[in-house]
């Protein structure tokens, strides 16, 4: 089986090769509700057009905006934040800030129900998170796109292989989101929803879980699955899993610790050939340790 990354280019897989797939690859689009109709992924002017990859048989999800498919994420976060039969919107890009006016960064979707007038009643706070990427996707990206029309048997191999990269996602970006931007809307009293795949959220510390009318939290976990009519991917939700705000946040930004000796036999190896050219019996540190 040749080997190839690429799951989805500008909404389509790549072997399907339809008229419609063929105009969204040509012109740059973007189906899933972006806020322009074109591809805005890396560079504007020349977008990244991956929405998701292959890892092993899993297909993962890359790019946030993939997420809004049909809009089922604002669906589904709207039924866990409001009760009764209020209409409701989504506002997306809001920007949110501290007590000094600091900005805590933006907010991907806030959902905001109101009244007959118009008025805001209540809102939520809808987080997306797709997967980062280790290695280099850009390459077999453009080559594909260069070499759509003259191959229907794409394949990349080489060295710096994109793959990806689950504990950047997490360390990097969901848990900064969830001290900051989370810490303050917990502070107000408001729902969270966090809208990510499954095969993310299950590289993440196990998280204690709790009633729907308890949480803080929902946790809307989705995955691609191929529609044989379309020839196209499709988002569904897998389950959804409901948390409170501090137990998860704590699970999530604290790592189990490794062995101290461990480190210390590092330090060791180091500080050895630091003094390699000064006197043999210079005082190891598990001698230093002892003493």
């Amino acid at each position: 089986m040749k080997s190839n990354p690429l799951a989805e280019v500008f909404g389509f897989p790549i072997d399907n090769r339809t008229p419609e797939a063929e105009r969204y690859r040509k012109n740059k689009l973007c189906p899933f509700n972006n806020k322009v109709p074109s591809c805005t992924k890396d560079k504007a002017n020349d977008p990244l057009g991956v929405c998701s990859v292959f890892e092993g048989s899993k297909t993962i999800i890359t790019c946030p905006v993939r997420f809004r498919q049909d809009w089922l994420i604002a669906e589904d976060a709207a039924e866990f934040f409001f009760s009764g039969n209020h209409s409701w919107t989504s506002v997306t890009e809001v920007r949110l800030t501290d007590k000094t006016g600091n900005t805590a960064g933006n907010i991907d979707v806030v959902l905001v129900s109101y009244d007959e007038r118009g008025k805001v009643l209540d809102f939520g706070s809808l987080e997306i998170q797709g997967v980062y990427i280790s290695g280099n996707i850009r390459r077999p990206f453009e080559r594909f796109m260069a070499t759509r029309h003259r191959s229907s048997d794409f394949a990349w191999e080489g060295p710096n292989y994109p793959k990806a990269d689950f504990l950047s996602s997490s360390r990097k970006r969901l848990a900064p989101q969830m001290m900051y931007k989370g810490g303050i809307l917990k502070a107000w009293g408001k729902k969270q929803a966090v809208a990510l795949q499954t095969s993310f959220f299950e590289t993440l510390p196990k998280l204690k879980k709790t009633n729907p009318s308890k949480a803080d939290i929902a946790w809307l976990l989705y995955d691609l699955k191929r529609n044989k009519k379309t020839g196209r991917f499709e988002l569904t939700q897998n389950s959804v899993v409901y948390t409170e705000f501090d137990a998860a946040l704590r699970q999530i930004s604290t790592t189990d610790p490794g062995k101290i000796h461990d480190f210390i036999d590092v330090l060791q190896q180091k500080l050895d050939e630091k003094l390699e050219t000064n006197s043999p019996d210079a005082p190891t540190l598990t001698d230093i340790q002892l003493t």
